[in-house]
């Protein structure tokens, strides 16, 4: 057992831990993050451990290390998830060690988000930065009209502990004998004013609602985290209500995400020469001026976020309605054709398809079954509503008869292709031959084992993958029982890379409510991605040196991060993947490779493994849903 603390201002990047084994084997672990004060992590030595270090950037202190037997462990697992210890207990006497640790971490060491009260309270409050920023000038504004009894003063004392001493406030709508600290301005509320009057001659600018309660050193912190950075925009993690806190762990800055479901919170802070950029609208009503100034937001581009949790608001406002009038307007200025529509009760963007459809080539790798790949052609080329497709079919050697005479059927339709590929199984390198004799002016990589669930699909897609800054573009796929499969790719999860809360209800709104909207991850899955051509291309395709069967999505995926280009998921291309059902589980020489692979993309990709952007370091990389740990 370890318990440590990290300084406030370091790069969020989780601690790595390296268990040094017989026969110079090395073990690593990557380490939750610090949300609060500290972090804890509960690991299983081996028997064989000569060794462990622990790489960490600067001011890492390790506050205690213990250690609890094997037995001690198992039974705390059997009291809190009798069939965790089940699992358990079925690897070990498969000598799955692997799967024996994650399935006693798993029950022992995580937290579900809904216990956040308990797990929060052994972890303290964020300690302040050690360096510090006194001659940024911090405004805020806090508009407290109509606020609940003692909201204001609430947010009056805590303003007034803060740590950071150079900021002002202008309030309104609160009594006059709130304004006793010189730094407080009270006056009415002007709706002619502009966000730049507001902001006066301060560096930063930001805004509290009543009843938000800003951590001690909050203010410290983020002025802190500016020097060195010049940021536009930057922001903390926030939680939510009182006797039943729940967090707000925040994304690295989601534009996407933010545009739609107003994550950003406090305490958020923007520059005054943002907002020198603006056009000097009127701020209006305050909640008006809240929701359009969030908006406006959206368009910065320079954006630090501090992972730590510095401020609890008593409520969280969202006008769905007042929210789609004023990104309708801001949309319509711009000349973007897309249109905020409401779906299932939230907030969302429509895009329309461009008519003329671009057209699209699908590649499917494949070799015999009949089962999947009738069922997957007869989707795309007669249940997929889009009007210019090219179906190409990469072949790795079939030699069942009715597959061959599937394709002599298929051949009959001018939108369809057979590309043979007589070498020896490597997915990349059959996705990367579609992709060369591909005309399409958008590549969509499809596995031969999904089934078409919505017609609309490929446009879902299509719309998100010609937005100039988008690179590779995901869908939601299914299990056959309807669970999610597919949801985004976090890098780190389970290891290497994995799905985000798989097995969990398809109607699963997932933190901040992102499963409902089209929003930015690290990487999606090559069992439905679509990217265009050009792109494709200019990252060099799928690396089939390297990554012939696994992680090639994934490492193309961050290649094209890498150039500049953003990763999307969609949840509103529908599919079903049965998985790896025409190859099934690795054994033997296939698991070697498999182990091959893993450890090239670590070696490749262990930045971003320690640090996931769209996941908060504080949550679990060992189980796949939106633990604690």
């Amino acid at each position: 057992m370890l318990r440590y603390v990290l300084p406030v201002e370091a790069r969020p990047q989780r601690p790595l831990l390296r268990l040094r084994r017989s026969g110079g084997r090395i073990d690593c672990f990557v380490l939750p993050g610090v949300a609060l004060g500290r972090a804890f992590w509960l690991g299983y030595l081996p028997a064989d451990c000569q060794g462990i270090e622990i790489a960490a950037g600067p001011g890492f202190t390790l506050e205690r290390v213990g250690a609890r037997t094997s037995n001690n462990v198992f039974a705390e697992c059997l009291a809190k998830r009798p069939l965790h210890a089940v699992g358990a207990l079925r690897a070990l006497l498969r000598r799955d060690e692997r799967r024996w640790r994650d399935s006693l971490r798993g029950a022992c060491a995580i937290t579900p988000l809904s216990g956040y009260a308990a797990w929060r309270n052994t972890r303290g409050e964020a300690p302040p930065p050690q360096t510090s920023a006194p001659d940024i000038r911090i405004r805020l504004v806090l508009a407290g009209e109509g606020a609940p009894p003692g909201a204001v003063a609430n947010t009056l004392v805590a303003l007034a502990a803060q740590s950071h001493a150079n900021w002002t406030l202008h309030l309104s709508g609160a009594a006059a004998g709130s304004a006793a600290d010189p730094r407080i301005h009270a006056t009415a509320w002007n709706p002619d004013a502009t966000a730049l009057s507001l902001c006066g001659d301060a560096d930063f600018f930001g805004l509290l609602r009543p009843g938000d309660r800003l951590a001690p050193h909050a203010l410290a912190l983020l002025a802190a985290s500016i020097r060195g950075n010049a940021p536009e925009l930057i922001y903390a993690d926030d939680e939510v209500g009182d006797a039943a806190p729940v967090p707000r762990l925040k994304p690295d800055w989601s534009p996407d995400l933010a545009r739609i479901s107003g994550y950003l919170g406090a305490p958020a802070l923007v520059a005054r020469t943002f907002l020198a950029g603006l056009p000097p609208r009127p701020v209006g009503a305050p909640d008006s001026f809240a929701t359009a100034l969030d908006l406006d937001l959206c368009g910065a581009t320079r954006v630090v976020h501090r992972p730590r949790i510095l401020c609890r608001r008593a409520h969280l406002p969202y006008d769905t309605a007042r929210r789609a009038a004023l990104l309708e307007a801001r949309l319509s200025a711009a000349g973007d054709p897309a249109r905020p529509v409401v779906r299932d009760g939230a907030l969302d963007l429509h895009r329309p398809r461009p008519d003329p459809a671009p057209p699209v080539s699908i590649v499917i790798p494949s070799r015999d079954r009949l089962d999947l790949i009738a069922r997957v052609t007869t989707d795309v080329l007669e249940r997929t509503d889009y009007p210019s497709i090219e179906l190409i079919i990469v072949d790795n050697g079939s030699t069942n008869p009715a597959v061959l005479a599937l394709y002599e059927q298929l051949r009959a339709d001018p939108r369809v292709r057979i590309e043979p590929f007589p070498h020896p199984f490597n997915f990349a390198a059959m996705v990367n031959r579609g992709a060369e004799i591909a005309r399409g002016h958008i590549l969509v990589l499809l596995n031969n084992d999904v089934v078409v669930l919505r017609p609309d699909w490929l446009d879902a897609m299509v719309v998100q993958a010609l937005r100039p800054e988008v690179g590779a573009v995901g869908a939601k796929l299914l299990y056959a029982d309807g669970r999610l499969q597919h949801a985004g790719v976090v890098v780190g999860l389970g290891g290497e890379a994995g799905h985000i809360l798989r097995r969990r209800p398809a109607a699963a709104p997932g933190h901040l409510g992102r499963m409902r909207v089209a929003h930015e991850v690290s990487a999606v899955t090559a069992a439905c991605l679509a990217v265009t051509r050009e792109k494709y291309r200019a990252v060099g395709g799928f690396d089939a040196a390297t990554f012939a069967v696994d992680f090639n999505d994934v490492d193309f995926c961050l290649r094209l991060g890498a150039k500049g280009w953003k990763t999307v998921w969609t949840p509103h291309a529908v599919l079903s993947h049965l998985e790896s059902v025409s190859r099934g589980r690795p054994t033997g020489e296939a698991r070697q490779r498999f182990e091959r692979e893993a450890a090239a993309f670590a070696e490749r990709w262990r930045d971003t493994i320690r640090h996931d952007p769209y996941y908060h370091p504080a949550l679990s990389l060992t189980t796949f849903g939106e633990d604690l740990e």
